[in-house]
């Protein structure tokens, strides 16, 4: 089984990173909406790669590029936003896309950072939103966003995602999620671009965060190398008590279909700040690993959490013993005290996915 946690501030030292890839890590996402590239290029080269390589791993680059998701602009510094005040959204304000601005409506709500902040639209001008604030917070830079109800139009791939695709061969890519994929066209679009750079053996991971990627799923399925089922923003889509049967229903079709699916969001999301995470949170990643989650994915834990290597090991030892009784005979993970420490199995085939 793939585990990968995410690249930040937390994790960007080689000795963490060897550690984590000892826990059982067995590759990273770099997150593209808050960097490029190049901009990483230490990271990678001083750090991700020769920590991979001390653990005798080897390792998955997943670049998660910014395609048609919705994000706050770049802020100076974090915008504390008080419940029951406003909030300017557009020119003068907090820097939001202008397909949000043209699209939205008063009385529309917007999302923020995965919902932890709720806006609603008063009024809607030209280039700006006064909106008030229903659920505050402290609203820091490149945050998801999502216009509640509304479809906005966006391009597949963004001038910078196709930037960051051109350098992908040099920096070692070896997946490639693409966000809010709406149907085929838009895997069409990613695979033709990946193509023309002869990245052919780059794989797609088709992140599914909305219903209308819910209603597509069947042709995605035709296209995508692997589903990630993004459950941050999918929740922003639906009534949170709806969540779990849509992970579900997306589960048992990619099952169906024969499919490699994986699990992602705030899977230790406590872990952020608390070094031992919830009963809630274990009990989570066990059962993604029953409904047969081929990999498991960290986020904010790793890339910004306080306890990057511990959140690593607490997903490693929950998917191990989810595995353990799916596959009581077999030896999915090389043992904890011995073995060869050199050595780390990748061990999606080895799940027997549930119908």
């Amino acid at each position: 089984m793939d585990l990968y946690g995410t690249l930040g501030a937390s994790c960007a030292r080689r000795e963490i990173l060897t550690a984590m890839f000892q826990a059982g890590m067995t590759g990273a996402r770099l997150n593209l909406s808050h960097t490029t590239l190049p901009e990483c290029a230490s990271l990678l080269e001083d750090e991700f790669w020769p920590a991979a390589r001390q653990a005798g791993v080897e390792a998955s680059l997943i670049v998660d590029l910014q395609g048609p998701e919705l994000r706050v602009g770049r802020l100076e510094e974090p915008v504390p936003l008080r419940e029951g005040s406003s909030a300017l959204l557009g020119a003068g304000g907090i820097p939001v896309p202008r397909s949000v601005v043209e699209a939205a409506r008063p009385g529309d709500q917007i999302s923020l950072d995965d919902s932890a902040l709720l806006l609603t639209v008063e009024e809607a001008g030209p280039d700006r939103l006064t909106c008030r604030v229903e659920r505050g917070g402290l609203l820091k830079s490149r945050k998801s966003l999502a216009l509640l109800g509304r479809e906005v139009d966006s391009p597949t791939l963004t001038a910078e995602d196709r930037a960051n695709l051109a350098q992908a061969g040099r920096f070692g890519v070896t997946h490639v999620l693409q966000p809010f994929v709406r149907g085929r066209e838009d895997l069409l679009t990613l695979r033709s671009a990946l193509a023309e750079l002869g990245l052919d053996q780059v794989k797609i991971m088709a992140k599914i965060e909305n219903r209308r990627g819910m209603e597509k799923l069947d042709e995605i399925l035709e296209e995508a190398d692997v589903i990630c089922i993004a459950r941050g923003d999918l929740g922003n889509s639906m009534p949170l008590w709806e969540l779990p049967s849509a992970q579900k229903r997306i589960a048992r079709t990619c099952r169906a279909a024969g499919k490699p699916f994986f699990v992602v969001t705030q899977l230790l999301w406590s872990m952020e700040e608390r070094a031992v995470p919830t009963r809630a949170e274990v009990s989570d990643i066990y059962n993604a690993v029953l409904d047969g989650s081929c990999a498991l994915m960290l986020t904010g834990e790793t890339a910004a959490g306080r306890h990057p290597l511990e959140a690593m090991e607490y997903l490693a030892k929950t998917a191990r013993c989810a595995l353990r009784d799916l596959n009581p005979d077999v030896s999915l993970f090389r043992p904890e005290g011995g073995g060869n420490r050199n050595k780390t199995s990748k061990l999606g085939d080895s799940v027997q996915w549930r119908t």
